[in-house]
């Protein structure tokens, strides 16, 4: 069958048969154990890079591809430390579900990956998309992201900072802090 490289088909977004959409989240820490946390571009929240895998990419490529998208950063840029094991799951608010959508998306399960930044903060371009997802970013302590996310994605970050925290000591000279107490909000 010809193939068409100009206008290749675009690959599918997936929804599991839990109603799940695979994600990837993105915490990208400089040596201290500080962590990139960008502002939605036009809203007050802020959060870690994340985004959806398509059908056709790992874990791994979906994290690079998100990475560019929205950070600018490329794969020379970065260090990877490490991920999750596993999937971690939140679900979506109801006022957030889109009841037309076939199949129905409730949340998402996402691999969470450890990255240290070994180029520049000057590599950061958040407008490196015709649809830039941040218009502002900073370095937040360690434990800061899980108490100012969105309620409902509280629970997921602190799951991820727990797996990935003896990384960051080990890698990035985080010191051991108290691990704040468990998160609240839904998910």
């Amino acid at each position: 069958m010809w193939k068409n490289p100009v206008n290749p088909p675009v690959p599918r977004i997936v929804i599991d048969p839990d109603g799940y959409r695979p994600n990837v989240g993105i915490i990208i820490a400089r040596q201290g154990g500080e962590l990139f946390w960008g502002r939605r571009i036009n809203r007050d929240g802020w959060q870690f890079p994340q985004g959806g895998m398509r059908s056709d990419e790992t874990p791994l490529e979906a994290m690079y591809r998100e990475l560019q998208e929205e950070t600018g950063l490329v794969a020379d840029h970065v260090e990877v430390l490490g991920s999750t094991a596993g999937w971690l799951r939140y679900r979506l608010p109801d006022r957030y579900l889109r009841r037309h959508e076939k199949p129905m998306c409730i949340g998402q399960k996402q691999v969470w990956f450890l990255l240290r930044l070994v180029g520049s903060e000057t590599d950061v371009r958040l407008d490196a998309t015709a649809h830039p997802e941040f218009d502002h970013w900073r370095w937040v302590d360690f434990w800061y992201p899980p108490q100012h996310v969105v309620a409902f994605k509280r629970k997921v970050y602190e799951r991820a900072l727990r797996q990935l925290e003896p990384l960051a000591v080990r890698h990035l000279g985080l010191s051991l802090a108290p691990v704040p107490p468990a998160a609240s909000g839904d998910g």
